[in-house]
């Protein structure tokens, strides 16, 4: 019996660029891991900025970076607006970190990582490069267990009820800042546990997915809006709920995100409209950590960890990389 193998061109074309996005998170981790451990942020952050550029300008896509590194006299490359791609294949919007965790990586500390996110054009959120209001839950939950409005206290118990547990078994994280430290206290009195973090943003709502692996049931509290809708890209391949809402606290922020297409500032979003359509994301470990395992350099051989989440199958690959030919690297 014979089986047919047959697919759409479209398809290849998808299952395609899901590799290649591999390679392109990997590029910019190996880029950026060669300078772990040596305290300088702005060299490995530029490091995988540049390697990561170069990798998305040889993919056959038309592509327009909606997430980056800043705006445009901020940045100079992978910038918010910049157009990327050789322009031979379908529009995409990219949502990148090149090096998430800047100053894990030159501290040489846990959890540092390189991601993207790829989706049709139009579907991904326009973050402003401001502060967002999250809260985020992995799978196997009922839609509106949680909410961004309830107190932490309401969260926690709804999650708990939901999950057939006590408060003092949930598991939350929480980036270790001095604007968090009211919400922390609040957390402390449900009886339930808090892992902090120094940085690491979107890994940290990524660390979600996977409850029982990483331990982490929820995520509370302010962080980047452009981590946000990385992470809520991850989220949505395989089915948790996040919200968030932009902290426009003046008026200058107000006119950036109006001038981004943002009509409420006020407006709660949900995961879905942070990034809808068919995502893909790549995550690359920088530094060895909860989620990923670190770039390591071996005599004869480069070793990198990374994951690929895929919304329109909800898969989740694992992809251990032994590289041999290093100068694809440009490591010079």
């Amino acid at each position: 019996m014979s089986v047919d193998l047959r697919i759409s061109p479209d398809q290849i074309i998808e299952r395609y660029l899901s590799m290649e996005l591999v390679r392109v998170t990997e590029r910019a981790a190996v880029s950026a891991a060669r300078w772990r451990g040596h305290g300088n942020e702005k060299a490995a952050d530029q490091a995988a900025v540049d390697a990561m550029r170069r990798e998305l300008n040889r993919l056959p896509i038309d592509g327009e970076i909606v997430i980056g590194e800043g705006e445009r006299d901020e940045a100079p490359m992978l910038f918010i607006g910049e157009k990327v791609g050789n322009k031979q294949g379908p529009k995409v919007h990219i949502a990148v970190d090149p090096l998430e965790g800047t100053t894990l990586c030159a501290k040489d500390m846990p959890g540092s990582i390189a991601v993207m996110a790829m989706a049709g054009a139009g579907s991904l959120l326009y973050a402003p490069d401001v502060y967002m209001d999250k809260i985020a839950i992995g799978p196997g939950y009922p839609q509106g267990v949680i909410d961004l409005d309830a107190s932490p206290a309401d969260n926690i118990a709804a999650l708990a009820k939901a999950k057939g547990v006590k408060p003092r078994e949930i598991s939350t994280l929480i980036m270790d800042r001095p604007r968090h430290a009211k919400l922390i206290e609040e957390v402390r009195k449900t009886g339930c546990s808090i892992r902090l973090i120094t940085d690491g943003d979107v890994a940290g709502v990524i660390f979600c997915t996977q409850p029982e692996k990483t331990g982490i049931d929820l995520y509370l509290g302010i962080g980047g809006a452009p981590e946000g809708v990385l992470a809520a890209a991850a989220l949505r391949c395989v089915g948790g709920q996040m919200q968030g809402r932009l902290i426009l606290d003046t008026e200058e922020k107000r006119q950036r995100a109006h001038g981004m297409g943002v009509t409420d500032p006020n407006h709660k979003y949900d995961m879905s409209e942070m990034a809808s359509g068919d995502v893909i994301v790549c995550a690359t470990g920088v530094t060895d950590g909860g989620l990923l395992s670190g770039v390591r350099f071996g005599q004869d051989v480069i070793e990198t960890e990374t994951i690929v989440y895929r919304s329109i199958t909800g898969t989740v690959r694992r992809i251990y990389g032994e590289h041999r030919e290093f100068s694809k690297f440009q490591l010079d």
